[in-house]
C-alpha cells in the first residue's frame, strides 16, 4: 500500500475512533497493529486486544467518577483502619460486607458505638471497597443531609432529590445521633428512610441506642416506624471498644486513668439480632 494511501487510511481511522470516543483504541491502534503483524495475530485477536484496553480505560474512569460522586472521605480506608481492635464477630461481618452482597438484597448496615470507636471510618472504608467494585454509594453527615432535604422540600424538589438518591446502591448517613432534629427535619429524614426501605440500602452510624432514637424523631410512633424500617433486613455492628482517640491521648500523656463511658452501645438481643448476611 502506498504511503499516501496508508496515511489517508490512518487519518480516517483516527477520525472514526474520535467520533466513537474510543480513546484507548486511538492511543494503541498503531502499536497493536504492528504487534499483530509481527506475531501473525488474527483480526479477532487484534480487535480483542484493542477493545480490552478500551474497556479497562472506561472502567478506570467510571470508578474515579463514582469515587468523586460518593463524597466519601478518601483517607478513611481499610488499610488505615485497625481491624484487630474489633471483636471477632464484627470482623466476620466486615469481611462479608466488603463483598457487597447486602447491596443486592437492599439490606442496611448499622454501626453503633461510643464516640471515637471508629464507626465512621469503618463504614467509609467498607463503602470505598464497594465503590472500587463498581457500586454507587453516597456519603453525607446527617446534619448536612437534613439541610439538603429541607432545601429540596422548600423548593418543591424533594421528590426529584429522593429519585436522584435512588440511583445509589447505598446512602451512608453519618452521626445520626448527634443532631437533635426539630419536627420538620425529622419528617424529611423519615421520608428518606421510608423511600429507601427495600428499595436501596442505607448505612448509618450512631452513638445512640435505638431506645434513645426518640431524641431524633421526637414522636414515639415515628420513632418506632423509623426503627422498624432500618432494622428489617439489616446487619448490626456493635463497636463496644475503647475510644481510639482516647487510646492515642493516653499513649501521648502516659496516663491510664482517663475514663470513657462505654455504655452507649446497643444490645443485640434486644434488637432480636436480625442480621441477614
Amino acid at each position: 500500500m502506498a504511503d499516501t494511501q496508508r496515511q489517508e487510511l490512518q487519518s480516517r481511522l483516527q477520525q472514526c475512533l474520535k467520533e466513537l470516543c474510543l480513546t484507548a483504541v486511538r492511543e494503541h491502534v498503531e502499536h497493536a497493529a504492528l504487534q499483530a503483524a509481527q506475531e501473525s495475530l488474527g483480526y479477532d485477536r487484534f480487535l480483542l486486544d484493542l477493545l480490552e484496553k478500551e474497556c479497562e480505560l472506561r472502567h478506570s474512569r467510571r470508578l474515579k467518577r463514582y469515587l468523586r460522586a460518593s463524597c466519601l472521605p478518601l483517607e478513611k480506608t481499610i488499610e488505615t483502619f485497625d481491624l484487630a481492635r474489633l471483636p471477632p464477630k464484627v470482623i466476620q461481618h466486615v469481611n462479608l460486607l466488603r463483598q457487597g452482597f447486602f447491596l443486592d438484597k437492599k439490606e442496611n448496615v448499622l454501626a453503633f458505638g461510643s464516640p471515637g470507636t471508629g464507626k465512621t471510618h469503618l463504614l467509609c472504608a467498607i463503602a470505598q471497597e464497594l465503590v472500587k467494585q463498581g457500586r454507587r454509594i453516597w456519603f453525607s453527615p446527617c446534619s448536612l443531609l437534613v439541610q439538603k432535604l429541607l432545601v429540596a422540600k422548600r423548593d418543591l424538589q424533594l421528590a426529584q432529590l429522593l429519585k436522584k438518591l435512588q440511583k445509589f446502591d447505598a446512602v451512608l448517613i453519618d452521626d445520626i445521633g448527634y443532631v437533635q432534629h426539630n419536627r420538620e427535619e425529622m419528617e424529611v429524614l423519615f421520608t428518606l428512610l421510608a423511600e429507601r426501605y427495600e428499595q436501596g440500602s442505607v448505612m448509618i452510624t450512631s452513638n445512640l441506642a435505638f431506645s434513645q432514637w426518640e431524641k431524633i424523631f421526637k414522636d414515639p410512633m415515628t420513632t418506632v416506624a423509623a426503627i422498624d424500617r432500618v432494622v428489617h433486613h439489616s446487619v448490626i455492628l456493635e463497636l463496644n471498644i475503647t475510644s481510639y482517640r482516647m487510646e492515642q491521648a493516653q499513649q501521648r500523656t502516659g496516663k491510664t486513668d482517663v475514663q470513657v463511658d462505654q455504655n452507649v452501645g446497643v444490645s443485640q438481643s434486644a434488637l432480636e439480632d436480625d442480621e441477614h448476611v
